[in-house]
């Protein structure tokens, strides 16, 4: 019998229903789900919740600022000369990223050639790039020299570049230093005249935003804004004058031994500063290692005692109150006088003496019988009209004006003190106009550093007959039997007043002294008024008219040829006016 065969078991697998979904594919299918579902998330909250995030990435890789630098203003003397020019420069910096990541490829000598031209070490470079390759910007060399650049070009090394930047240059360098100033590596004014009028000669750059495609291509402008032109500043002063006012002054100080020394050279018709030098300077083109202390300008920052210059004033408040005239004579003596319980003296007993030989022989006692022969109110308002004890309208930073300080009682030594020039101080500026002031014939203008084209507006403080009858005895003080023949110069009459005075210390007077001359060229028609101040001198020779009137000499003879003035000096020059020599 035959038995049929049993179905076999690939049959009954193939009856059996297969699984529609099986667990890898539920896998992948919830994979897919989770990861669309995360990138809708994240898209809808970038779109919906944080959309000025990737407008502001978005804007970070394409969008750029464009400046067009602009050059800072010129710095020009009276006549248009260039005092301070800006020259275009190139600055050179390294982009850390692109040095670290190209480190390798560098070759060592032209990595240590680098190195030498910035005046560094291997090392100290490596350590100015750093080791962070998240930074993209450093500087190695701020207005690099273009021998440097072009040699640091040829070296071809990756991540470094160049930018274009500008520097200041001071042609006259240190004869204008104290006036001008200086700027920084950032092109701010840092000192003077540049720091003071920052604003003026910086101006503003012209400002373009664009965008840009990952190549670099400019392929939209979003945004201009027109930028505001740098302006040129003229000042009042002269270069020319202004160079031999400096060559002289320094002479002087290196000659006597002196600490410092100021020239103010000013305009007696316009309050208008000629020259304005101080010693010792500095170099502004290059200021490494120079103290902090000669960028001082002294001549508005220091004050001092002015000694027998000021000696003007008081003969000056007796005319003009009646006290005196012209032939008044006083009685000086041939010794010391006591004044308040103090004695006051003279170099020399002069006897009695006209207001003139006062002023010839420079006498202390005859000045203080002047003052204590007015009233104080009136003795002391003389000095205030003339300036004593306020700013001059010069307007510089830094400008101290002196002090006159005020008392409820006035002994009469303190009145004899200040009417030969103690117990109160000026600045050189100051003094300069008070002279101007003499000099155009009693009218005071405030100084000004600018050129002007119009006569400013001017005070009237002195009679102009008492005005010119003092032009006329300063002149006499350069004279014969006078104490400033060295100020004297050749082929023009001059005249001034010379000035020596111990220095205050903290416990009295001192053993230094300043020595200045103060004075009026020509005076024929007096166009200038000259300040010397010579800070103590060292040596045998103190006196202002051994160390400060040879510098006036030279300064105004010069200034005086600069400007085209005929000479005035004749033979014949001797006229009679109230019993002094004339003015005209």
């Amino acid at each position: 019998m035959i038995k049929k065969p049993a179905a076999p078991k690939k049959q009954a697998k193939k009856n059996q229903q297969p699984t529609v979904i099986s667990w890898r594919f539920a896998f992948v299918i919830v994979s897919l789900f989770a990861v669309f579902s995360g990138l809708i998330i994240r898209a809808a909250y970038l779109q919906v919740l944080e959309p000025e995030m990737l407008l502001e990435q978005g804007d970070m890789r394409t969008l750029r600022v464009k400046s067009d630098a602009a050059m800072r203003g010129m710095i020009l003397d009276r006549n248009g000369e260039e005092l301070a020019v800006s020259v275009p420069v190139q600055s050179i910096w390294a982009d850390p990223q692109l040095v670290i990541r190209n480190r390798h490829k560098i070759d060592e000598r032209r990595w240590h050639a680098l190195a030498d031209m910035l005046q560094i070490s291997p090392q100290q470079l490596s350590d100015k790039i750093g080791a962070d390759d998240s930074k993209r910007f450093v500087y190695l060399q701020r207005q690099a020299s273009p021998a440097t650049v072009d040699y640091i070009k040829q070296l071809k090394i990756p991540g470094i570049a160049f930018v274009q930047e500008s520097r200041r240059y001071y042609p006259a360098g240190e004869v204008t230093a104290h006036l001008l100033g200086f700027t920084n590596v950032d092109d701010q004014g840092m000192e003077g005249i540049e720091r003071q009028f920052n604003d003026v000669l910086t101006g503003k750059p012209a400002l373009k935003t664009v965008r840009k495609d990952a190549k670099g291509r400019e392929i939209e402008v979003l945004s201009q804004t027109d930028g505001q032109a740098s302006n040129n500043i003229q000042l009042s002063i002269d270069q020319r004058i202004q160079a031999v006012a400096y060559r002289e002054l320094k002479k002087a100080v290196m000659q006597f031994g002196a600490t410092s020394g100021s020239v103010v050279v000013v305009d007696v018709h316009t309050g208008e500063v000629l020259a304005l030098a101080n010693a010792p300077s500095y170099n502004p083109n290059n200021r490494k290692n120079t103290d902090s202390n000669r960028y001082r300008n002294r001549a508005i920052t220091d004050t001092f005692e002015p000694g027998s210059t000021i000696k003007p004033l008081p003969v000056l408040a007796a005319l003009e109150n009646g006290t005196a005239t012209m032939d008044t004579v006083i009685s000086t003596g041939y010794g010391p006088v006591r004044i308040g319980g103090r004695l006051v003296r003279d170099i020399n007993g002069y006897g009695d003496l006209d207001l003139t030989g006062i002023m010839r022989k420079s006498s202390n006692i005859g000045v203080t019988r002047l003052a204590l022969g007015l009233p104080t109110d009136k003795f002391l308002d003389m000095y205030y009209k003339m300036g004593v004890g306020s700013e001059t309208g010069l307007g510089l930073t830094g400008e101290t004006p002196g002090v006159l300080r005020e008392q409820r009682r006035w002994g009469e030594h303190a009145l004899a003190t200040i009417s030969f020039g103690y117990s109160f101080t000026v600045n050189a500026v100051q003094l300069a106009r008070i002279y101007a002031t003499i000099g155009n014939g009693g009218v005071s203008y405030p100084l000004s550093i600018f050129k002007t084209n119009k006569k400013p507006l001017g005070e009237r403080v002195v009679s102009e007959q008492h005005a010119d009858n003092m032009v006329a005895m300063l002149e006499a003080v350069v004279g014969p039997g006078g104490s400033a023949k060295k100020a004297a110069v050749p082929g023009y009459r001059v005249g001034g007043k010379t000035g020596t005075a111990k220095k205050a210390g903290i416990r009295g007077y001192s053993d230094d002294y300043i020595g200045s001359f103060a004075g009026i060229a020509p005076i024929s028609d007096p166009r200038i008024a000259v300040v010397v101040i010579i800070n103590e001198p060292s040596g045998d020779y103190y006196y202002g008219g051994e160390v400060a009137a040879p510098v006036f000499s030279a300064v105004s003879g010069a200034a005086l040829q600069l400007l085209n003035i005929a000479p005035d000096a004749t033979d014949s020059r001797i006229s009679k006016v109230s019993g002094v020599p004339n003015a005209g």
